[in-house]
């Protein structure tokens, strides 16, 4: 059974993200495409139909919905996809509320929709490194874990993700990510502090965000900057037997970025200098392979569960938690107070 996929936007999300494996990936087929830029749509998906609104784009028939629009947009585009009766994966953020979240939860529950959020970091190579070890003990009891997203622009962009609107900022976008493998990894904390800052010259939004997440003993810090001219540690986690220090981001989006068909079982193995390091405090440290990547397993994974009834790669009610604590840290960030989670159900 082929599904028949319509996508909203064509920008960077899309082109880098979603588009090299619905294009690469059975049982896809993206039929329809909803975008102002009519040429480049021409170009990317030559046998697709161009719709200029969400109504012509779920007049073609199409199964499922992939919506990278700008996060203002999602919770209407995704609220009028479920209604139409269409499965739908939105990027992330999920939403840019709670409230919005659940009603989406509730209406694709309703209609027996699949509804999907892209965290695909969780399918990150050193993540997957990171869970293996700490799954496996080999660290044994963790009370230190620090994971940093960051990157150097130092002037703000002329684009949405920087403009003063709902959702944007460097909290909703890299720190959804950082937030949601913490709480795979995890689970919900007892309670957040966090910093969450416009430091820029120039800056409309957050670009400077420092979580510390209380799961005593157990400390995570989870930090995104950007102004840091050299990013170094992305992950430092501290047991009582090793320490694992892990530096560089995952090739993966620098290998999507420069056009690399993700097909294969090595399009993402990372190279051997930049494996993280298992420190022994007796000596001895040693080199630690990394995983391979895998972005492709949430589209693989998703089939499954459209087609099979198999489980959800990323079920709304996690993407949801990750609004929350998103919400709880801003509340934070104005009180400027640890906010505490045991009365929540997160």
């Amino acid at each position: 059974m082929a599904i028949k996929v319509g996508i909203v936007g064509l920008g960077y999300s899309a082109r880098t993200f979603h588009l090299p494996f619905l294009k690469s990936l059975e049982p896809y087929r993206v039929t329809a495409v909803m975008s102002r830029q009519a040429e480049l749509a021409q170009t990317l998906l030559p046998g697709a139909r161009h719709r200029r609104s969400m109504s012509e784009l779920l007049d073609d028939q199409v199964d499922l919905v992939v919506i990278t629009a700008p996060n203002t947009e999602h919770f209407a585009l995704a609220r009028t996809a479920l209604v139409a009766r269409k499965h739908v994966v939105l990027e992330k953020p999920f939403v840019n509320t709670a409230d919005e979240g659940r009603e989406l939860i509730a209406l694709a529950r309703r209609e027996n929709l699949v509804l999907s959020v892209y965290h695909n970091r969780r399918w990150d190579g050193d993540f997957l490194t990171v869970t293996r070890l700490l799954q496996q003990g080999v660290l044994g009891q963790v009370f230190h874990y620090e994971s940093h997203f960051d990157r150097f622009r130092p002037e703000p962009r002329p684009r949405w993700r920087e403009a003063p609107l709902p959702g944007s900022g460097i909290l909703y976008d890299l720190g959804s990510h950082l937030i949601d493998q913490a709480l795979i990894l995890f689970g919900a904390p007892r309670s957040v502090a966090a910093q969450v800052l416009s430091q820029r010259r120039g800056a409309e939004v957050d670009d400077y965000m420092h979580l510390v997440l209380d799961y005593a003993p157990l400390q995570v810090i989870l930090h995104a900057s950007m102004l840091t001219a050299r990013p170094g540690t992305r992950f430092s986690i501290h047991g009582d037997r090793y320490s694992f220090i892990k530096e560089g981001l995952d090739p993966q989006e620098d290998r999507l970025k420069a056009g690399l068909e993700p097909v294969g079982s090595k399009w993402a193995e990372e190279s051997p200098e930049s494996f993280g390091t298992l420190h022994d405090p007796e000596g001895g440290d040693e080199r630690v392979p990394t995983d391979a990547g895998a972005y492709q397993r949430y589209y693989q994974s998703l089939a499954d569960c459209i087609v099979n009834g198999a489980p959800n790669p990323v079920p709304p009610e996690q993407a949801l938690k990750v609004i929350q604590l998103i919400e709880l840290a801003l509340l934070s960030q104005k009180t400027g107070q640890r906010i505490s989670l045991t009365d929540l159900r997160l």
